[in-house]
Order: structure tokens, then C-alpha cells, then sequence
């Protein structure tokens, strides 16, 4: 009598490694109970037989309760995440919570916790898979399955931008654009699959030997191959964008993939893995090492150590950056690093104040300012300063803070507890020395601990954390300053150098000052700035190498030189 409840939950008791849930906010706790009751009392003749059949049962009509509220983490296509690697009976699984939540703890979902043994039996299996790949197929074929892993995403765009908010926060128009623009790598990739630039690919040079005679003796050809096994690490704010601006070029060239997503927001990986064995990957050339923080370190560890990885890809902080760059040494791997940064925004007193307002806006708090192109320090021309400042605070004032999947919110939370106490020492230690708070400045404990208000403050002192260190925080930091060489001065004042932005309408200021920027990214009266097309990637401690354009294909291919006398 109750198949047609407790059947589909079989599919459910064999304990895939990742086990949604229901947010807390979004349960109703008179309705679970009963909905629990019904199902020990139907399934109690069957437990003996499957001990997990009751909570099996329980998760799936949590799914299926129409009784429960609007905030309820359903997928119109739950492949997406009920279908993942199944978790075998004792290992261990870590869990994945909702930032936006009331409390900042509620669990969304359950993953399967790998560490330095599972990422050394993946990266064999990509092994595995490289000869194929690399050499069984053709750009062409695998440039058909980029483009098909990119439609794919695009079909399931709202159920990914669902789990991107559930498990980062961010606004879900801000998440439906990350999918739109993970998708714009594959798409630019499949371009590059087929191009001279590609494995494959290479030039021919004119021979400079000779014949005794004078004549010239042989031909001189290089031949662009892929690198092999690369392994990568990405970060939690762009939890799709980074892992396709990696793996896409990877693939393309021939090269293998192994990935390992943050901790924080493995969901939004694990969807996009799905969807790419759909689109045609083969086993093996793109896999995922889901670890927590504990197993991180020993994950990182095998991907540096093991000498089968020929490519390290990592995106996160300096200090992990270098650290793993010093643990690649022994196996002398190619490494790309991108490592954050502490970008300058400066508004000569030539720019059009509301075009660089619009730029700060844009550039400052999307993500709220948890991106590493994130505007932080503002050199504002003393001219134009209290009318780009007033202007700026008037904005700032109309982000509505909140939850993500709120269709009304255009700024989410912080991603943790401890990412908002740092925003706050940060801004309470620029106060008290001399900072001016215009708007905002506090955390937002009533909507939940991960919350800070936007916030600008104004005559920050150079020696405030605020200013020298990489805010990762809804928080305008600003300055004054008199003549271009002392803006250049203020804005290169940094050991990092990834983006930077200006305002101004003169032309030779404008192409003078991006000559002088430090910076790896220059945003020019705009404060979005990244694209699949363009190169990405900073100077000084910011990093190390290049993604999106063709320079990022580069980073996944090695060039061998052949000398043909024949």
C-alpha cells in the first residue's frame, strides 16, 4: 500500500557520499515528526533487512513534503548530487552547511571525507585514463565534449545557482551569472581545443644550419603536447567558475584533471562533475578529492609529493600558495598560483564621479567583497573626494543585506563566523586610529553570525590592517591624495599585485598610469573586469602564471623542439 513511498526511498539506502538535507529555517517541525512516525510504523517490517530504509524513507519525503516552506533545498534535478560516488559502510563524511542560515550551522548536505590515500588512488586512475585522452583523441572530439559539459550546465543553470547559494551565500542572481560565466571558459576552451595554440599545434622555424655547400641542412619544428596528470585546488567564493577556468583548458590540451574543491562548497563540484561524465568524460580524466579541512593538508600534500602529477593549478591564499609551491619543488612540477590581492581603486579628479561610483559598487561588493579582484583601498583625489564619497554612501545604503535565495537580497553573508570577526577587528582598529565611519561598520547579528553591514570609512591611516591587508569583506577603505605620482605611489605600496582599477576621462593619464600600475589587472572606469577571453593572474606575491585566453592553455601544454635532417 505505501510503494510508492517507501519504494523510490530504496534508491536513497545505499548512502551516496553526498546526502542533501533540509535547510533548518525551511522545516516545519510539527509536520517531520508525524512525517517520521509514518514512516517507522510502515517500515518497521523491513528494517530488519535495511537498518537505513527509516531515514532513507525520511529524506525522501522530506523532499516530496509539500507542507514544507519556500526555502526548501530542492533540485528539479536531483542527479545532480543523489547520484555522486557512493560512501561505503565506516567512511567518514563531513558536513556542508548554509551560510545564510540563522545560525550559520544548518546542514545541507553530507560528503564523503577523502584524504591523502584516496587522492593518491585517484591521481593513479588519472594515470590511467591519460593515454587515451591524451593520445586516442582529437582536439575536435574533445572540444565537443566541452561544449556539450557547457550546455549541460546551462540546462541545469537554476539548480546549480540553488546549491551555489545554499553552500557560499551569495545572491542567487549572483550565482545564476558565476554559472553563465564557468560556462564561457568551456566555451572558449572547446575554441581553443582546435587552434595551433592547442596540443598538437606548434610552429616551424626557419633552419639556420647549413650544408658545406651553403645550403641550407634540415628543419627546425616544435609541437605544443599536453603536460599529463594536473592536479588542482579551488577556492569556496567561485565554487564553478574556478574549477571550469582549470579543467577546461586541462582537457582541451589532453591533460587529466584532478580536483580538489573547497571544503566549504564541494556541492557546486560535485554537480558540475555529474553533469561532465553526462557530456561524455571519460572515468578518470576529470575526478574530484572531496576533503575537509583536517584531510586537506595531507590531499595537498600527495598533489605536490607525487611525482605522476606533472601541473599544480591552486587558488586560495598567499601563505597556502607558497606552501605548496615549496612542497612542488622536489618534484619540480609547473605550478600557477593566484593568490589574492589588496586592489587599489583610484578616482582622479578628471573622472566622471558617477561612472566611478557605479565601478566601486560593482567592483567592492559583489560577493560581498569576498572576491580576490575586490576593490579594497580607495585613493580619491582631495578635489573630488566628499562628492565621490557622498555619493558612494547613498548607494552603499540601498544593498539589501540577506539571505541568498531571497529574490529581494543583493548582498549575502560572510562565509564564516571567523571571516566576520576579522572584518570587524579590522574595521574597529582603523576607527580608533582616526577612521571615519560614514555607513555601516557592525556585524548583523539578528540576521546570523556569518552577517556585516556594508561600510565605507573614510581617512584610513596606512598602518590600519584595513588598508595593508586583504579586507575579503563588505568594507570601503578610504584615502585622499593630491597629485598622480603620489596616487601610483599609494596604490604600488603592497607586496601583492593582482587587480588594480582607476577612474579618469584623460587619455594619456589613462594609458600612463596603467603603464605604472603594479598590477597583473588593470580596470579602467569599469569594475568588472573578468572574462574566459582575457588573461587573468597577478604580479608579486599575487601568483604565478595565467588563466582564461589563450596564455591559458599554455599552462597546461609543454613545447617539444624536434631538429629533422632529412
Amino acid at each position: 500500500r505505501h510503494s510508492s513511498i517507501i519504494a523510490p526511498a530504496l534508491s536513497l539506502s545505499y548512502c551516496p557520499s553526498i546526502r542533501p538535507r533540509i535547510p533548518g529555517p525551511s522545516l516545519d517541525f510539527y509536520t517531520i515528526p508525524r512525517l517520521m512516525s509514518h514512516v517507522v510504523a510502515t517500515a518497521r517490517p523491513f528494517v530488519s533487512r535495511s537498518p537505513r530504509l527509516v531515514v532513507a524513507a525520511t529524506t525522501y519525503l522530506l523532499h516530496q513534503s509539500s507542507s514544507l516552506s519556500t526555502q526548501s533545498f530542492r533540485l528539479t534535478n536531483p542527479t545532480l548530487l543523489d547520484k555522486a560516488t557512493t560512501v561505503k559502510d565506516g567512511e567518514a563524511t563531513f558536513d556542508v552547511v548554509n551560510p545564510g542560515s540563522k545560525n550559520g550551522k544548518e546542514v545541507i548536505a553530507s560528503c564523503r571525507k577523502m584524504g591523502q590515500s584516496d587522492a593518491k588512488q585517484i591521481i593513479e586512475a588519472s594515470a590511467a585514463a591519460l593515454p587515451a585522452w591524451r593520445d586516442g583523441t582529437t582536439g575536435m572530439h574533445r572540444s565537443r565534449i566541452l561544449n556539450v559539459w557547457s550546455d549541460e550546465i546551462k540546462a541545469n543553470l537554476d539548480d546549480i545557482a540553488t546549491i551555489m547559494t545554499m553552500e557560499s551565500g551569495k545572491p542567487l542572481a549572483e550565482s545564476k551569472g558565476e554559472v553563465m560565466y564557468a560556462t564561457a571558459f568551456l566555451d572558449y576552451y572547446a575554441g581553443e581545443a582546435m587552434r595551433p595554440t592547442s596540443a598538437g599545434g606548434g610552429f616551424v622555424a626557419p633552419t639556420t644550419f647549413t650544408n658545406a655547400d651553403g645550403a641550407p641542412r634540415g628543419n627546425i619544428i616544435a609541437v605544443h603536447e599536453a603536460v599529463g596528470v594536473t592536479a588542482m585546488v579551488t577556492p569556496w567564493n567561485f565554487p564553478a567558475a574556478m574549477i571550469t577556468r582549470k579543467v577546461g583548458p586541462a582537457l582541451a590540451a589532453g591533460c587529466t584533471a584532478v580536483v580538489k574543491p573547497s571544503e566549504l562548497t564541494p556541492l557546486t563540484a560535485i554537480a558540475l562533475c555529474e553533469l561532465g561524465k553526462k557530456a561524455g568524460i571519460p572515468n578518470g580524466v576529470f575526478e574530484l578529492v572531496t576533503a575537509d579541512r583536517a584531510s586537506t593538508p595531507g590531499v595537498g600534500a600527495e598533489f605536490c609529493s607525487n611525482p605522476i602529477v606533472k601541473k599544480l593549478s591552486f587558488t586560495g591564499s598567499i601563505n597556502v600558495g607558497k606552501l605548496l609551491m615549496r612542497q612542488s619543488a622536489d618534484t619540480v612540477k609547473k605550478v600557477s598560483l593566484e593568490l589574492g590581492g589588496n586592489a587599489p581603486f583610484i578616482v582622479f579628479d578628471d573622472a566622471d564621479i558617477d561612472i566611478a561610483v557605479d565601478a566601486a559598487i560593482a567592483s567592492k561588493f559583489r560577493h560581498a567583497g569576498q572576491t580576490c579582484v575586490c576593490a579594497d583601498r580607495f585613493l580619491v583625489h582631495k578635489d573630488v573626494h566628499a562628492e565621490f564619497v557622498s555619493k558612494l554612501v547613498d548607494e552603499v545604503k540601498k544593498l539589501n543585506v540577506g539571505q541568498g535565495m531571497v529574490s529581494s537580497t543583493t548582498m549575502g553573508p560572510l562565509i564564516t563566523p571567523a571571516a566576520v570577526q576579522s572584518v570587524k577587528d579590522k574595521v574597529n582598529e582603523a576607527i580608533a586610529k582616526g577612521g571615519k565611519c560614514l555607513v555601516g561598520g557592525s556585524a548583523l547579528p539578528a540576521y546570523g553570525p556569518n552577517f556585516f553591514e556594508a561600510t565605507v570609512i573614510s581617512d584610513v591611516d596606512a598602518s590600519s590592517r584595513l588598508w595593508y591587508e586583504e579586507t575579503f569583506g563588505p568594507v570601503v577603505a578610504v584615502r585622499t591624495f593630491e597629485t598622480e605620482d603620489e596616487a601610483i605611489e599609494l596604490a604600488n605600496d603592497c607586496s601583492v599585485g593582482l587587480a588594480s582599477y582607476f577612474c579618469s576621462k584623460d587619455l594619456a593619464r589613462v594609458f600612463r598610469v596603467a603603464k605604472s600600475i603594479e598590477a597583473g589587472i588593470v580596470g579602467i572606469n569599469d569594475g568588472i573586469i573578468s572574462t574566459a577571453v582575457a588573461p587573468f593572474g597577478g604580479v608579486k606575491e599575487s601568483g604565478l602564471g595565467r588563466e582564461g585566453s589563450a596564455l591559458g592553455m599554455a599552462e597546461y601544454l609543454e613545447t617539444k623542439y624536434m631538429f629533422i635532417n632529412a
